[in-house]
């Protein structure tokens, strides 16, 4: 299958919790919880969510010592990394890196006095955690906003090298930085900006993207910007809607742009009067039951032979619409399927498939010889 590999900015590398980020690690995946912090069940339920569906990490906002504690627990439960939101009290970020935050979300230049900022740096060494500098552009320095007269590319990028020059100061190098912004441009044009001047991975995302719908469109647009230059190390999507639908959209990019293999890619037709079977119903489906599934298969569904054959010959499992619904198995013709029952027999054919290379990879393990694990 056609596609173009996209040649990534140098960065270094860091780790937050099990997850390397910048330099040759794959493109990771995050999201932030929207539950009150202290209802520490509900928390853990979303991250839990988040994690099924591929999240690589989990941001977790902590605005209050009483979160702080809370937040203990929920690392304690949590089976992906974690992320502590924090803003102005040094005191909250001292506690959670000792509780086991993974990174420390927090401004140092926003914390307050110099001996402030070293201890909180110091405790980042002492656990090994890395900080992240989070720039948005409506929450500008206000000598920034008088100097630029409003939020611009320009204006974030120095308000980030603020930051970074005390990280520098302090010999502090295991950091990544963001500059969002809702105005896609303006988001998109900092990174660049940004990505000329430091060598830490940086965190991409379009801030206050706005609904599900727009929200997505606009985080795909100002992310593929970036991401298709090379440049990005983590991402994620911010939407007024469920943070699961984040990952999903997250991973979805980086799939369109061959950056990240993960779960079913599902090729799909819009329909029209040609179609043999509903095919939106059934790509809603299958959407529903492959969620789980984290290894990478190419799958078309096409309502009808036009294109059908043609796409379904490119996929590892596909469907054609006609008289019959013909199904194909690694781009071959395979055997008829009822329209009624092509979102049962994809589901099976899928989960067949992937049982099949866990086994035959469990038997090359068994015979002793060596198996390149490649990251989805």
């Amino acid at each position: 299958m056609f596609h173009v590999s996209i040649p990534r900015r140098k960065s270094r590398q860091i780790r937050v919790g099990n997850v390397l980020v910048g330099g040759d690690a794959p493109i990771s995946v995050q999201t932030m919880t929207n539950t009150e912090t202290c209802d520490v069940d509900a928390t853990v339920a979303q991250i839990e969510r988040a994690a099924k569906v591929g999240a690589d990490i989990v941001r977790v906002s902590v605005p209050s010592m009483d979160a702080a504690e809370a937040f203990g627990e929920i690392r304690k439960r949590s089976p992906v990394p974690l992320v502590t939101d924090i803003h102005f009290d040094y005191k909250i970020a001292l506690r959670v890196a000792e509780l086991g935050a993974d990174c420390l979300r927090i401004n140092p230049g926003n914390i307050g006095r110099e001996d402030r900022v070293r201890a909180v740096v110091q405790s980042a060494k002492d656990h090994g955690i890395p900080i992240r500098i989070g720039v948005n552009a409506g929450s500008l320095e206000k000598d920034l906003q008088k100097k630029y007269g409003e939020p611009t590319p320009s204006a974030l990028v120095e308000s980030a090298m603020r930051h970074i020059d005390i990280l520098d100061k302090l010999g502090f190098q295991d950091f990544k930085v963001s500059v969002k912004a809702s105005e896609v441009f303006m988001a998109v044009e900092a990174y660049k900006l940004l990505a000329q001047q430091i060598e830490q991975p940086l965190h991409l995302g379009i801030t206050e993207a706005g609904g599900f719908r727009s929200g997505a469109v606009k985080s795909a647009i100002g992310l593929g910007m970036l991401l298709s230059q090379g440049i990005g190390d983590t991402i994620r999507v911010s939407l007024a809607a469920d943070p699961i639908e984040e990952v999903r959209v997250g991973f979805d990019i980086l799939k369109s742009l061959h950056l990240r293999n993960k779960g079913v890619n599902i090729i799909a037709c819009p329909s029209c009067s040609r179609q043999e079977f509903d095919v939106i119903k059934t790509v809603n489906l299958l959407e529903q039951r492959l969620e789980d599934i984290t290894e990478h298969l190419d799958v078309a569904v096409i309502g009808c032979v036009v294109n059908g054959p043609g796409e379904a010959k490119e996929a590892d499992l596909g469907v054609a619409g006609g008289s019959p619904n013909l199904f194909y198995v690694d781009g071959k013709p395979s055997h008829k399927v009822d329209a009624n029952s092509i979102a049962d027999e994809m589901e099976r054919q899928v989960r067949a498939k992937i049982a099949l290379r866990r086994e035959l990879r469990l038997g090359e393990q068994d015979s002793g010889k060596v198996i390149p694990i490649k990251p989805v």
